[in-house]
């Protein structure tokens, strides 16, 4: 993929006519609706440069894509050793936060995602043409705590200063040719995806990418075989935590949308809060973007245009329970479908919602159910997040493979190897053995490399390990993951608040997370039953007290389940402590903490720290409370004994 609309080295620039440099741009540029706008500025912003840049060598690049963000940054300079990432304002008088905050988030894509990039010096520039000269620190600038700030005269001063001449020029052609990772956030990915760009564009170019784009490439595969043969099938994705099984199920919903409207491919999910927050931030994107274009659209109006895009999974099964009718899907991604509910759930809430009696299925079963009233063809692509199930009444992967065990024997079947081979997925034997006996085994299925966590693609393995108390596992790949991915321990809030904030650069996202059962928080004034506008805070900017960057509103693994954020705090509760080498787990009743004895409950309580603990992109700090010879809902035995534990894995504590 190209990654510039122009580039040259500053001398063939200088030496270029203005007008073939121009039409370079201007061929290269696909929105024809924004091109005199556009022209303009590229006009302005060519005679800066040119008048800026005379007598500087290097490289010059304009329109250069950051694909994780699915933008361009106006042009990047390479002088010696450093690279200049050049955001231009032309006509503005002053230096706008919001565009200080997106030349930021340029460099840290660029030294995060680009190989070529890591280990060099990025120069965040904001040129507002006429505005007043501002002086900036260079030690923050190379930090990236400041962005060096000019008008359309100070370019060449901004360069001279961070360059250093003496030191070894950055090998152009080698950094050009460096491989590019990025790893979106989902709500990067919905929003590009909506915008037409390719999940190719936008996901990163090695083993974690491939492996996606196989699963993508074998469920497309599976679609068109349907299609061609009329028959009934579905898909049962699996893979470690972030390792993209949203991803996936976006990019196949949309790559189906585009491909065939007579699809009608959706996405659905019964995560409540994933949902209003990716509809949120595509409605608002879609604004920003008419705007940009000099349209005028409400919030509401693109609400109702983006909606159709993702749906509530609840409100899909209603829709079709008030009417016998075939759907008009063809094509259905579940995300997160282990957490459809069990056939006494859904009795319970049939009784008590809806007025009906003796409801006869689990969710799974209704869902395929409605999916066979198609006459000919239809798929289903479910994506299993094994060891997720948070919920009381969600029913797993098995009450999916039971539905098939009873009934719609004409389906085909594929699953992933890891739901035979793995812990975490099915745990009757007769299932398995019904599985090999019946369905397609495909590795293809399963997503092995996290791409949540791309400092790391072990933490999932930590917290694995972590979580089973086997110590000196946990020790070994805590010491592979802690440069690139740092965990910390602390028994003191504000000290976990100040490291988020001091290492949090741009836009990079922090928020504190907790357990909605770490109740006794509250004497800390904490609480985890005040509930939260997941679209405030997952989307809102930093100077609202609503969203994830105040620290004050806590999102518990309800809110943030299949979603993440680059750091965060997690505020360990007395539900789930370490006594003795074991687990304890426990609820707040009344006045008191209550034991919890079934397994199942059990289950849904370690599965709750298990999402809360890979939640995080780039690190995590994990607070620890010290206990309270006042309180007796709090004593330090339901402290101490995690602390340590984390201490002798040998993760390092922050102090004032």
């Amino acid at each position: 993929m190209k990654r510039a609309y122009y580039n040259n080295t500053i001398l063939g620039f200088l030496t270029e006519d203005s007008n073939s440099i121009l039409g370079q741009l201007s061929l290269n540029h696909t929105n024809r609706s924004l091109e005199d706008l556009q022209k303009n500025a590229w006009v302005k912003q060519i005679h800066i440069l040119k008048d800026q840049l005379k007598g500087i060598n290097g490289a010059i690049y304009f329109e250069f894509t950051i694909p994780r963000m699915g933008k361009r940054v106006d042009n990047i300079l390479i002088v010696n050793d450093c690279i200049f990432v050049v955001e231009f304002k032309v006509g503005d008088d002053v230096y706008g936060k919001h565009a200080q905050t997106q030349v930021i988030d340029y460099c840290l894509d660029l030294q995060n995602f680009h190989e070529g990039s890591h280990h060099i010096k990025l120069i965040p520039v904001l040129v507002s043409t006429n505005a007043d000269s501002k002086h900036c620190i260079v030690s923050e600038v190379e930090k990236h705590n400041q962005v060096a700030k000019c008008n359309k005269s100070g370019l060449r001063e901004i360069v001279e200063k961070f360059t250093d001449f003496t030191k070894q020029e950055i090998d152009i052609k080698k950094w050009e040719n460096s491989i590019y990772k990025p790893t979106p956030t989902i709500i990067e990915v919905a929003q590009a995806l909506y915008k037409g760009h390719k999940v190719e564009e936008i996901s990163r170019h090695d083993a974690g990418a491939i492996n996606l784009s196989r699963t993508s490439t074998y469920i497309n595969q599976v679609i068109e075989n349907s299609k061609l043969y009329k028959k009934k099938s579905i898909c049962f994705v699996t893979g470690v935590p972030g390792a993209g099984k949203t991803l996936a199920g976006l990019s196949v919903a949309n790559q189906r949308m585009l491909a065939d409207e007579d699809e009608h491919a959706v996405f659905l999910s019964g995560n409540g809060p994933l949902v209003d927050v990716l509809r949120e931030a595509l409605a608002r994107d879609y604004v920003l973007t008419s705007k940009e274009k000099g349209e005028r659209v409400t919030k509401e109006n693109a609400k109702r245009r983006t909606n159709a895009f993702i749906q509530n999974i609840h409100h899909f099964r209603d829709e079709y329970l008030n009417y016998n009718i075939k759907p008009t899907e063809k094509v259905v991604v579940f995300d997160e479908a282990q957490r459809a509910w069990t056939k006494n759930q859904v009795s319970s809430f049939m009784k008590r919602k809806k007025g009906i009696e003796n409801f006869g299925m689990s969710e799974p079963e209704f869902l395929i159910d409605v999916m066979n009233r198609h006459e000919n063809w239809c798929t289903v692509v479910c994506l299993i997040g094994g060891g997720q199930e948070i919920n009381t009444g969600e029913a797993g992967l098995e009450e999916w493979i039971s539905a098939f065990e009873n009934d719609y024997k004409n389906w085909d079947i594929h699953y992933s190897n890891l739901i035979v081979d793995g812990p975490n997925y099915i745990k009757t034997e007769n299932q398995r053995q019904w599985l090999f006996n019946n369905a397609t085994s495909v590795t293809e299925l399963h997503l092995s490399v996290s791409v949540r966590s791309f400092r790391s693609e072990k933490v999932s393995e930590f917290v694995q390990e972590l979580l089973d108390l086997n110590i000196d596992e946990a020790k070994r790949v805590y010491l592979e993951i802690n440069n690139d991915f740092p965990i910390y321990i602390t028994r003191d809030l504000d000290v976990a608040q100040k490291w988020l904030r001091e290492v949090s650069k741009g836009s990079e996202r922090i928020g504190l997370i907790a357990s909605s059962g770490a109740r006794r928080l509250r004497a800390l004034g904490i609480d985890v039953k005040n509930e939260i506008s997941p679209p405030n805070w997952f989307l809102n900017e930093k100077e609202d007290v609503r969203s994830s960057y105040f620290l004050e509103d806590v999102a518990t693994e309800f809110d943030i389940q299949g979603l993440e954020i680059d750091r965060t705090c997690l505020l360990w509760g007395a539900n789930f402590y370490i006594d003795n080498n074991k687990w304890v787990y426990q609820n707040f009743k009344g006045s008191k903490w209550m034991n919890i004895n079934q397994e199942i409950s059990k289950d849904y309580l370690k599965n709750t720290y298990r999402v809360l603990l890979t939640r995080a992109r780039q690190g995590m700090v994990i607070f620890i409370p010290e206990g309270s010879k006042l309180d007796h809902t709090r004593p330090s035995k339901f402290y101490d004994g995690t602390y340590n534990y984390f201490k002798e894995i040998g993760i390092e504590e922050l102090v004032k």
